[in-house]
């Protein structure tokens, strides 16, 4: 999932000239066309003089063109404009879900809900996003053994892998110290060695999808080319999720999903990035609630369509519809 910063002006101290140094300007009209647009000639001198009637005969020139006062638009609430897109989302029973999307190249973003959910697998990308941070600041490399792990546990979501390597970066306390760099504000890890139960929010994980994706990052270049290639390579049956919303193969994801025993209900949730046509976007969306995990992948890729439509055109449409037809 970038911003600019204002260049710094350095005032300059005014400098007064004593008024028989300016040079002054007379202005002569020499001619005028028929649509009005009139000629004049600058005649420079030293003193304070005045110009005759003679030399300035009465023309009273046509405008060239009108000018209309360019209309300002409105400011657009995306957030307003997201939660009308998701209003397509055909929620049932206890489902709930939640969907952020940014735009790198402009910044912008829009967050639909702002609860908690358990983050399942897609934590699989904190925890590497964390372990490389960790060997930055050693100023060390990831072992061939951690390479290994790292691969199974994005590429094929291996929680054995997982398992390991959030033992190698302190478990949560390791998680919520990078994270507090990263920026997340709102994401807890997991107690002992439930790593599937950390929990966080859709606005959370769209600030790590910019660490990972974007350039304003605590993640080193190698770093984030890294996480974004094993991203990239998910296997063939989790082609699923926040691609939805990608317009061919131009995506890198990460998909988490969790049957809770207390409920029976599954938790559904997908991260990543995704291009349509040939503009990048990040989008995340966490669900709970669904009755199958195939209720729930439906879910989360109607949202993450929902969620892009807000830039590429639908969900602005969408809400202008709307506010068009209310009351």
């Amino acid at each position: 999932m970038e911003s600019s910063r204002a260049a710094r002006r350095r005032s300059r101290p005014s400098r007064r000239c004593p008024l028989m140094y300016i040079a002054l300007a007379s202005i002569a009209v020499v001619g005028a066309t028929a649509g009005g647009t009139v000629y004049v000639k600058a005649q420079a001198h030293t003193g304070p003089g005045t110009v005759s009637s003679a030399a300035m005969p009465s023309v009273s020139p046509t405008p060239a063109a009108t000018t209309e006062e360019a209309s300002v638009p409105e400011p657009v609430d995306l957030d307003e404009v997201l939660a009308t897109a998701m209003k397509s989302v055909h929620v049932t029973g206890d489902q709930k879900v939640s969907a952020a999307v940014l735009d790198p190249e402009s910044g912008e973003s829009a967050v639909y809900g702002d609860s908690a959910f358990d983050t399942a697998s897609i934590v699989k990308v904190d925890i590497l996003a964390t372990l490389l941070l960790q060997h930055q600041r050693a100023g060390t490399q990831l072992t061939t053994q951690e390479k290994a792990y790292a691969t199974t546990m994005i590429e094929n979501s291996d929680n054995a892998s997982a398992t390991a390597l959030w033992n190698a970066i302190g478990k949560a306390a390791g998680l919520d110290a990078a994270n507090k760099t990263f920026g997340l504000t709102g994401t807890e890890g997991g107690d002992g060695p439930l790593w599937g139960l950390t929990q966080t929010t859709a606005a959370d994980q769209l600030t790590l999808l910019q660490q990972v994706f974007g350039d304003d990052s605590k993640l080193s270049a190698s770093s984030r080319s890294y996480v974004q290639g094993l991203m990239k390579q998910i296997e063939a049956d989790q082609h699923w999720g926040v691609s939805a919303a990608a317009d061919g193969s131009g995506w890198a994801l990460k998909n988490g999903w969790l049957a809770r025993s207390t409920t029976g209900l599954w938790d559904v949730n997908s991260i990543g990035r995704v291009t349509v046509d040939g503009h990048d976007y990040l989008v995340a969306v966490l669900s709970k609630g669904s009755t199958t995990q195939a209720k729930g992948i439906s879910l989360v890729e109607a949202a993450a369509k929902a969620a892009v439509s807000v830039f590429t055109g639908e969900g602005a449409s969408a809400s202008a519809s709307a506010s068009a037809t209310a009351p």
